[in-house]
């Protein structure tokens, strides 16, 4: 199954791929160049595909748990000053999705948006230190039964150019749900409480709807 915000690029790279297998006869007479140029052309029509692919990971919302809201590696869990809504220290758990991963944001927790803001900027490598603040990127809160409100901010890497945020302030979202998506490469952050016990570690990898970052006693 395939994310629907990949429908227009792969709809124009399977037409694309059908028409250079057609031509690429006519392109060269080398019989080794036609192949070569059909191989590469297939080659990044399976990469797209497998990029938006979306797999069905349905769930029963457990609203003591929250969940990693994307696949990926676990690449920052510490102390910082979160300036933009909380305003205050926060325990930071950074994963970071290469463009193998799947790329489909999920809810990691069920709530009420509380808070949703799109940011336009830069175009950083999505594991530099600066990205979190200075790359384009949407930050949303979601105010939980159990946890208060969590942060979470889905960050352009250096390849990705759209990033796709379904929640509106106001909304009531349910855990495991489709949250968004990062097309080519990019990082979530989460926000949580100091003292929360985080129960991944650094270069653990996370899948999205399945591994459990933090659990309600």
């Amino acid at each position: 199954m395939f994310h629907k915000e990949g429908g227009k690029i792969i709809l124009i790279a399977t037409s694309a791929t059908v028409v250079i297998f057609l031509l690429s006869h006519k392109l060269t007479s080398l019989l080794w160049l036609e192949k070569t140029i059909q191989i590469i052309t297939l080659v990044l029509l399976l990469l797209i595909l497998q990029f938006f692919r979306n797999p069905n990971r349905k769930i029963n919302p457990n609203t003591r748990t929250v969940l990693a809201p994307v696949d990926g590696k676990v690449v920052v869990i510490e102390e910082v000053y979160e300036e933009e809504y909380f305003k205050d220290k926060r325990l930071q758990v950074s994963i970071f999705m290469s463009p193998i991963n799947v790329h489909v944001t999920r809810y990691a927790v069920s709530g009420k948006i509380k808070y949703s803001k799109y940011h336009p900027g830069k175009y950083l490598v999505a594991w530099h230190p600066k990205a979190s603040t200075e790359n384009e990127r949407t930050t949303v809160v979601i105010e939980s039964s159990e946890f208060g409100e969590i942060l979470y901010r889905q960050i352009a890497g250096a390849l990705a150019r759209r990033i796709v945020n379904y929640a509106q302030e106001g909304m009531q979202v349910r855990q495991g749900d489709d949250a968004g998506f990062i097309k080519f490469g990019s990082r979530v952050d989460l926000f949580f409480p100091l003292g929360t016990q985080i129960e991944v570690k650094l270069q653990q990898n996370a899948v999205g709807n399945q591994t459990v970052l933090t659990t309600k006693v």
